[in-house]
């Protein structure tokens, strides 16, 4: 696997994801993974997070180069999967990858199956920091 590329977290993104993770009754994989992910991020106020990073409630278009698929995707906490189409689970692999990214910026992931997944972030289409919503 490559050398993971630098990410940048809100505060608050970071205080729910903690918090998250904390009320798991037990540590999946995918937990450790984002457990990982929050270690290694840089944590910033939400009026400092630039617009092309992907922060919770994100979305995103995104390539994997691996098969050439796009994607446009909505990252969530797992609560809000199923309330529309796209959204991902920050505790699905794709999810945890995407968390922190810049535009440009590829990540190399186990994907479902242990298949890898290159992904490459294409656009952060919306992201409630740059729009305002600090509620989310």
């Amino acid at each position: 696997m490559s050398s993971a590329p630098s990410i940048t977290v809100t505060r608050l993104d970071m205080q729910r994801l903690e918090q998250l993770l904390d009320s798991l009754d037990e540590y999946t994989p995918a937990a450790e993974a984002l457990e990982a992910e929050l270690s290694r991020a840089l944590v910033v106020g939400h009026e400092e997070v630039p617009a092309g990073v992907v922060t919770m409630n994100s979305r995103v278009h995104c390539r994997d180069d691996a098969s050439g698929k796009d994607y446009h995707l909505t990252l969530v906490y797992p609560k809000d999967v199923g309330a529309g189409e796209g959204r991902v689970s920050v505790l699905a692999p794709v999810g945890s990858a995407l968390l922190g990214l810049s535009v440009g910026q590829q990540i190399d992931w186990p994907g479902p199956g242990g298949k890898p997944l290159k992904l490459v972030l294409l656009a952060v289409e919306y992201q409630p920091e740059a729009a305002g919503d600090f509620q989310l």
